[in-house]
């Protein structure tokens, strides 16, 4: 049986791989019912939103998070990281985001995301 912090490790593995790949099955996995994101525009949008703004295709490629620090309170995860990533242009992007999860019956799922360019 993995532990919290190695289920953990995984989970923001798969949450970066979807971003990537546009994996919204994924998401819908991982993602609580109450769920929302702040996204790089200053946008909120709710879980519904996301997967929706999921499907689309990024135009990024190669994103890795780096710099992961996962710190766990009890029922309560918060995901620190940088990333990096390759514009369509060439040049190379970067940002940070943090993420909340929650232990719900047993299964750690994505509550908030927070994302800056």
């Amino acid at each position: 049986m993995a532990s919290d912090r190695e289920t953990l490790v995984a989970l923001n593995r798969d949450y970066i791989d979807s971003v990537q790949n546009s994996d919204v099955k994924r998401f819908d996995e991982i993602l609580a019912k109450d769920f929302y994101c702040s996204n790089p525009d200053r946008s909120l949008v709710d879980r519904a939103q996301f997967l929706k703004q999921t499907e689309k295709p990024v135009a990024i490629k190669n994103l890795k998070a780096e710099d992961v620090l996962i710190r766990i309170m009890g029922d309560v995860a918060i995901i620190h990281a940088r990333t990096s990533y390759r514009m369509p242009d060439g040049s190379e992007g970067a940002g940070r985001y943090t993420d909340v999860w929650t232990k719900q019956n047993g299964k750690w799922l994505a509550v908030s995301a927070h994302v800056t360019r």
